[in-house]
C-alpha cells in the first residue's frame, strides 16, 4: 500500500514557519540580520514550545481529563473502578474484533466461593459480582491484576498467566467492590470488604501485608450495614471512600518510608461525615441511606450517592493541611435527590456535567422517581435553589427497575445497562434514546468502551462487544464469547487483554486469537 509522509515533521516545519514569521514581525528586519539567521530560529522554537506548555491544573481533579488515564499518576493502569478521579476511563487496547480465546482462567481449577452471612442470611457465594472490577497495571516489568473476590480474599496475578505473584490476601468476608491501586507508585493497595473493615495492605514484599484498616463501628452515629463496597479515591495523599455504615470519610495518609526502606502510613480521619439528613430520612420513610457508590472528584469537589438516593456534592478545595491545624473543613454544596437507591457511581464528563443512574424499586417514593427518571444529567454549576436536572431518561416499566450498573461516556453518546436487560445508547446532549438491545438480565456490570469497541456481559453467561465506531446508530455485533455463570461483574481492558469474573467462579483472560494476533502484528509491520 502507498506511504504517507509521517505527519510530525510536517507539523513541525508548519510550526517552524509560524514562528519565525511571528518572530520577524515582532522584532523586525533589522533585528533579525543583527542576531544571525539559524541562531534566531532555534531560539523562537524554543519559546513557541515553552508556551504551549499546559499549566500545572490548579484544583483537585481537572473534569477536562474525563475518559482519560487517570491524570499524574506515575503508575500506568487501570487504578480504580472506573479507571479515574471522574469514573471514566475504562482501560486500554488493542481490543479483539473477532471472538477472542481464553488465555487463562483463574483459578485454573475451582471456584473462589465462600459462605457469607448479611442481616441475618447465610448462602454461597462464588466468583466476582457487582461490582468487581479487576485492577491492571505495570509494575517492575510486569503487568499486574490485583482484586477482590466472593472467596473472601485479594488476589495478586500475572495479567498475562494468571499466575500469583504473591500469596491471597484473606479478609474475614467475601469482597464486592473494587480494589485501588495507589496512583503515586506507593506499593499499596487499598481495598474494603464485608468483614467490615477498609485497608490498607502493602505490596512490596514477598506477601502482602496490612498496614492499617477502620472498622465500620469507628464511626458514629451509624445507620443499616457495615461492608465497604466503595472503591476508594486517592489524591494528593487523601482517601476518599463511603461505607454501608452510612458515613462518608476522608483520610490524610501521611504515605512514606521507614528507615529499613519498607513503604509506611500513618492515617489520620481528617473528616467523616453522615450521608443522610433529616429531609432524606422523612422522604423515605426508613434508614437504607447507605454509600456503596464509589466518590468522584471533579475539580474541588467529590461526590458521592446513597442507597436512599442522596446525591451529595462537598467542597474540598481546603482540605489541604486540616490535619496540620489548617485548611477549611469540607461544606456541603451539591444535593439532590434521585427519588431511589443509587448504587452506581456518578460519572463526570469533559464540562463537568454528572450522570447518575439509580434503581426503581420504592414504591413510596415512585412520585419523585417518575419524575426525574432513572438515568439523569445533572449540572452541579447552576445557582442554589435551581434544579440542576438537565434531562432524564425513564426505565420504570417494572419493579424492580433502574439501573444497578455505572453508565459510561464515550464521545456524545452515554452507554447504560438496566436491571431488566436493556443495553442502551443514550445522546449525552439530550438524553434521547439513540437504539436499545435486549440481553438476558439482570445487566449489573457496567459497560465498559475502548477501541470504539462497546463491552458487557449478560446474566446468562455470554460475554458481548458492540462496534461503536458510528455514534448515534445501532451498534452491529463484534463477537460473543460464552463464559458461564451469570456476569455481573464490570471487565477490564489493558493492553489486548480483557479480564472479567463471572458468578460461576473464575476470572477469565480473554485475548485476541494467536492466529489473528500474528496476522495483525504482521500488518502492522508492513504498514510501518
Amino acid at each position: 500500500m502507498p506511504r504517507r509522509l509521517p505527519l510530525l515533521p510536517i507539523a513541525l516545519v508548519g510550526l517552524l514557519v509560524i514562528a519565525v514569521t511571528w518572530w520577524i514581525d515582532d522584532r523586525g528586519t533589522d533585528d533579525l540580520a543583527s542576531s544571525g539567521g539559524s541562531g534566531a530560529r532555534v531560539d523562537v522554537v524554543a519559546d513557541t514550545t515553552t508556551t504551549t506548555t499546559e499549566p500545572p491544573y490548579e484544583g483537585w481533579s481537572d473534569p477536562s481529563k474525563s475518559g482519560k488515564p487517570w491524570p499524574g499518576a506515575t503508575v500506568e493502569g487501570l487504578l480504580t473502578f472506573r479507571g479515574n478521579p471522574t469514573r471514566s476511563f475504562y482501560g486500554s487496547g488493542p481490543v479483539p474484533k473477532t471472538e477472542p480465546e481464553v488465555g487463562f482462567r483463574f483459578p485454573r481449577e475451582g471456584g473462589m466461593c465462600s459462605e457469607s452471612t448479611n442481616l441475618g442470611t447465610t448462602k454461597v457465594w462464588c466468583g466476582m459480582g457487582w461490582t468487581g472490577q479487576p485492577t491492571i497495571f505495570e509494575r517492575d516489568g510486569r503487568t499486574w491484576a490485583v482484586f477482590g473476590a466472593y472467596d473472601g480474599a485479594v488476589h495478586f496475578i500475572d495479567a498475562d498467566t494468571g499466575e500469583r505473584i504473591l500469596p491471597d490476601f484473606p479478609t474475614g468476608d467475601i469482597i464486592k467492590g473494587t480494589v485501588t491501586i495507589d496512583p503515586d507508585g506507593f506499593p499499596l493497595v487499598y481495598s474494603g470488604s464485608r468483614d467490615n473493615r477498609y485497608r490498607v495492605l502493602s505490596v512490596d514484599g514477598t506477601e502482602p501485608v496490612e498496614l492499617w484498616s477502620m472498622h465500620a463501628d469507628d464511626f458514629s452515629p451509624v445507620k443499616w450495614n457495615d461492608d465497604w463496597d466503595s472503591s476508594g479515591m486517592i489524591i494528593d495523599d487523601h482517601l476518599f471512600v463511603g461505607g454501608e455504615n452510612s458515613r462518608f470519610v476522608i483520610v490524610k495518609l501521611n504515605r512514606g518510608y521507614d528507615a529499613a526502606g519498607n513503604v509506611s502510613v500513618a492515617p489520620e480521619i481528617v473528616f467523616d461525615v453522615a450521608a443522610w439528613d433529616p429531609e432524606l430520612l422523612d422522604a423515605i420513610g426508613d434508614e437504607t441511606v447507605s454509600v456503596e457508590s464509589s466518590p468522584t472528584v471533579v475539580a474541588d469537589t467529590v461526590y458521592f450517592a446513597n442507597s436512599g438516593g442522596l446525591i451529595q456534592g462537598y467542597d474540598i478545595a481546603g482540605l489541604e493541611g486540616l490535619s496540620e491545624g489548617g485548611g477549611t473543613e469540607p461544606t456541603r454544596t451539591f444535593r439532590f435527590w434521585t427519588g431511589d437507591d443509587t448504587d452506581a457511581s456518578v460519572v463526570a464528563d469533559v464540562d463537568g456535567m454528572l450522570y447518575v443512574a439509580s434503581e426503581y424499586e420504592r414504591a413510596g417514593t415512585a412520585a419523585r422517581s417518575d419524575v426525574v427518571g432513572q438515568l439523569m444529567k445533572l449540572d452541579p454549576t447552576v445557582a442554589e435553589g435551581e434544579d440542576p436536572l438537565v434531562w432524564s431518561f425513564s426505565d420504570n416499566r417494572t419493579r424492580p427497575g433502574g439501573m444497578w450498573a455505572t453508565p459510561a461516556i464515550h464521545g456524545d453518546v452515554i452507554y447504560a445497562a438496566t436491571n431488566g436487560g436493556r443495553l442502551l445508547g443514550i445522546d449525552r446532549m439530550t438524553g434521547r434514546e439513540l437504539w436499545s438491545k435486549s440481553l438476558p438480565g439482570p445487566l449489573w456490570g457496567s459497560p465498559v468502551v475502548v477501541d470504539d469497541v462497546l463491552l458487557i456481559g449478560d446474566c446468562s453467561g455470554v460475554f458481548h462487544a458492540f462496534d461503536v465506531s458510528t455514534p448515534g446508530e445501532d451498534p452491529p455485533s463484534l463477537w460473543d464469547k460464552e463464559l458461564g455463570g451469570c456476569i455481573e461483574a464490570t471487565p477490564a481492558v489493558w493492553g489486548g487483554r480483557i479480564l472479567v469474573g463471572t458468578r460461576s467462579g473464575a476470572l477469565y483472560s480473554l485475548v485476541a486469537p494467536k492466529a489473528a494476533a500474528a496476522e495483525t502484528t504482521t500488518s502492522d509491520a508492513a504498514d510501518g
